[in-house]
């Protein structure tokens, strides 16, 4: 009975395993990557020497607890000495403060947004994230908001010539699934946001980045090198 019991217990584990596959939306190509609720995703910034940097230091650091990555990529905007821009909170802990102000950039186009994993996963609108923090043990602040409640971003034109190769999260109604996506061509925050609302069929999603967008898949054989990262997310899994 008791062999039984922990096979039991161990046979959803393997059913939850990050997925990763490579689509197609208008005539660009794209790489996703599924993650269901109750799986080990975490948010990753800094170690004992500092700031990660990059997959394959988070990847060493897990290795001493004889764990490895699923899947990563980068998670928000950062400064120059790679601190996160806005909100960020780490195992409970909150790093940097929630910004709601507009500014320049893609950031402070408002509305902007908070990537939130605690029971489930939600992305929230940086405002309504302030009037009403929700439970997070993990939290990323980024933008600006590519879907809110199933609309676009009012601002984002569809005719832009402005193209990067992008990244960002969206979140099923019900919180349960959190999929992240990187264009493997360039392409406008239009597209983009319509790739996440069509395409995934997702309510709510946050762009995190462009130009240095990055993405670590293994079983895709993938691992986009670059510039140092700020944020990281990625799931955490038993190492093989």
């Amino acid at each position: 009975m008791r062999l039984l019991a922990v096979v039991f217990l161990l046979a959803p584990v393997a059913a939850e395993a990050v997925e990763c596959r490579d689509s197609s939306f208008e005539g660009a190509s794209y790489t996703v990557c599924e993650v269901q609720a109750g799986e080990d995703l975490r948010l990753f910034h800094s170690g004992p020497d500092g700031a990660y940097g990059s997959f394959r230091k988070v990847d060493a650091a897990l290795a001493e607890q004889g764990k490895t990555l699923g899947f990563a990529m980068n998670a928000g905007m950062y400064h120059r000495d790679l601190a996160p821009v806005g909100l960020y909170i780490e195992d409970g802990v909150e790093v940097s403060r929630l910004v709601t102000r507009d500014g320049p950039g893609n950031f402070g186009l408002l509305p902007n947004g908070v990537f939130c994993i605690g029971d489930g996963f939600r992305v929230v609108e940086s405002r309504t994230f302030k009037a009403d923090p929700p439970n997070c043990r993990y939290a990323t602040q980024s933008g600006p908001m590519l879907v809110v409640g199933g609309e676009l971003h009012p601002k984002l034109l569809p005719g832009s010539d402005s193209t990067y190769v992008r990244n960002g999260v969206g979140v099923s109604a019900d919180g349960q699934r959190a999929v992240f996506a990187i264009s493997n061509d360039a392409v406008n925050f239009h597209a983009f946001a319509r790739f996440f609302r069509d395409a995934l069929g997702l309510p709510d999603a946050l762009y995190f980045d462009g130009n240095i967008s990055r993405l670590y898949a293994p079983q895709l054989g993938r691992h986009d090198g670059g510039f140092p990262m700020g944020p990281i997310v990625g799931t955490v899994v038993p190492k093989g």
